[in-house]
């Protein structure tokens, strides 16, 4: 009797050992607070379209961010924000404010990542995507990175070091990164303004262009 049990019980501590497999990453592209479903694989390829709806989704999460009725929707609608610009391969990635959750989660950023990973603006867009969305080359990724890290860290309300960012996306990372290190829905919701201006200006840069 012995020598059947121990068969069935190895076949059974098999079976369950197989059907558990690592957690799926969150890596869509759907802008939501909360966990988000693996999205299609070309929704995540660089092109003018998955651009344009990629910025639809981060108008509508500074919408939120500049309407937030409390600090902390700001700091999600700000999570969001940032995370849909840099995405999993650039800095700041993740869950900034530590609920658990990674808003607007996805595989690829409007920005290129710190290795110089694709992005959803190309380098050989339209002339306007390439000067207010990149704001530039990106031939050295850990430089452009840095240097808005340094503009975060130099920062202070009466020394705005923002304007000297090229990349209008890049000021919104900033302004989201002050958001979630701030207590103050007065200030959230100043910043959200500031990062406003430069989401229209990202918006017109891929549908308007008049250089």
């Amino acid at each position: 009797m012995r020598d059947t049990i121990k068969p069935v019980t190895m076949l059974l501590i098999t079976l369950m050992l197989a059907t558990c497999g690592s957690p799926e990453p969150a890596t869509s592209d759907v802008a939501a607070f909360g966990r988000a479903q693996p999205a299609p694989a070309a929704l995540q390829q660089p092109s003018a379209e998955n651009l344009r709806n990629r910025l639809v989704m981060l108008d509508r999460a500074v919408k939120r961010w500049q309407e937030a009725p409390t600090l902390r929707i700001g700091h999600e609608a700000a999570e969001e924000a940032r995370n849909l610009i840099v995405g999993a391969p650039g800095p700041f990635y993740g869950d900034a404010n530590g609920d658990g959750r990674i808003g607007g989660a996805n595989a690829v950023g409007v920005l290129p990542g710190l290795k110089g990973e694709a992005s959803l603006a190309r380098p050989d867009g339209n002339a306007c995507v390439v000067a207010d969305v990149l704001g530039g080359s990106w031939r050295e990724p850990a430089m452009r990175w840095s240097q808005l890290q340094s503009a975060i860290a130099r920062w202070t309300p009466a020394r705005n070091t923002f304007p000297s960012l090229p990349s209008h996306a890049q000021r919104v990372v900033g302004w989201a990164s002050l958001t979630l290190k701030s207590d103050s829905l007065v200030n959230a919701r100043e910043y959200a303004r500031h990062a406003r201006l430069h989401v229209d200006i990202a918006v017109r840069a891929l549908n308007s262009c008049r250089r």
